[in-house]
């Protein structure tokens, strides 16, 4: 008598596993950079290569660094904004890996939801 044993593990296929491709690598900085072109910032590129962008305000602050940050742990990206005397400010940080894409599309939200400040009494 021979008894039929299943084989190990798990059977699915392709299609069942949905694969998908997701976005790897650092890409291009100028799709981040290039978002920096209004008159409203302003560029400081070092030694190293590295990009400092701020507003003229000084309250936004990005920085590219393409061979990571020094003394950072990782950082190839920072960006942070300065708080008020009632609210606190906040950073993100990415590592040179993150795609450009997704630090782009980060970049254009924070851009894009910051207004002018109204001086009316």
């Amino acid at each position: 008598m021979t008894i039929e044993l299943p084989t190990p593990g798990f059977r699915t296929t392709i299609e069942a596993l949905r694969l998908r491709e997701w976005p790897l690598g650092p890409g291009h900085a100028n799709k981040v950079l290039d978002q920096f072109r209004d008159v409203d910032y302003k560029f400081v590129v070092d030694d190293r290569a590295d990009v400092h962008i701020a507003s003229k305000d000084g309250r936004l602050y990005l920085g590219y660094f393409p061979d990571g940050r020094p003394g950072g742990q990782g950082e190839g990206w920072k960006i942070a904004v300065t708080g008020t005397e009632h609210i606190r400010g906040w950073t993100a940080t990415f590592d040179p890996d993150t795609p450009a894409d997704l630090v782009a599309a980060f970049v254009n939200a924070v851009i894009s939801s910051s207004r002018p400040h109204s001086y009316a009494a």
